[in-house]
């Protein structure tokens, strides 16, 4: 602090005896001593205070590093999400796209099977609607599948179960 030797404490101590008094110097004495102590709080408290706004600018420099790649990271997972989404909905399409191809020979066999034809449908015009049922059409019966087998379409009549005669018994 203040390059002071031992040997010019103890000469300032004689003159402050000379001066003062052997009656004064104690309270003297305590009064320096006081506030030495004060100056050396209030030295530490502007060091602790100097060190504290360094910390908080080193703190503050390190929170807007922090901020800045949370907005960088942010916006990068944002634009993963949105790639993400666009695969999604593109392999989506793909997928419909395929299961419309795949469902097409089924839908055509449903109509072969069930009596009707691709041509004919085709041939309607859009917009004409064709009523299934019209008032001067007699009901019809459904088509017939020839490829089920149906085990009730020649079922005999229902008849009685013959009487099995029993033999008389014989008088004994």
């Amino acid at each position: 602090m203040l390059d002071i030797s031992f040997g010019e404490f103890v000469l300032i101590g004689v003159v402050a005896l000379v001066v003062l008094g052997p009656e004064r110097l104690p309270a003297v004495a305590r009064t320096v001593g006081a506030l030495l102590a004060r100056a050396q709080r209030f030295v530490a408290t502007v060091k602790a205070d100097i060190q504290h706004q360094a910390n908080l600018q080193g703190l503050d420099d390190i929170r807007q590093d922090l901020q800045d790649a949370a907005h960088s990271f942010r916006g990068q997972l944002e634009a993963e999400v949105q790639q993400v989404r666009d695969a999604i909905d593109q392999n989506a399409a793909e997928a419909r796209a395929l299961a419309e191809q795949a469902a097409e020979p089924f839908h055509e066999a449903e109509r072969t099977i069930h009596g009707g034809s691709a041509p004919e449908a085709e041939a309607q015009v859009p917009g004409e609607t064709t009523d299934p049922v019209s008032p001067e059409a007699p009901a019809e019966t459904p088509p017939r599948d020839e490829n089920q087998l149906d085990l009730f379409a020649h079922m005999p009549e229902h008849r009685p179960a013959p009487q099995i005669a029993t033999p008389p018994q014989a008088h004994q």
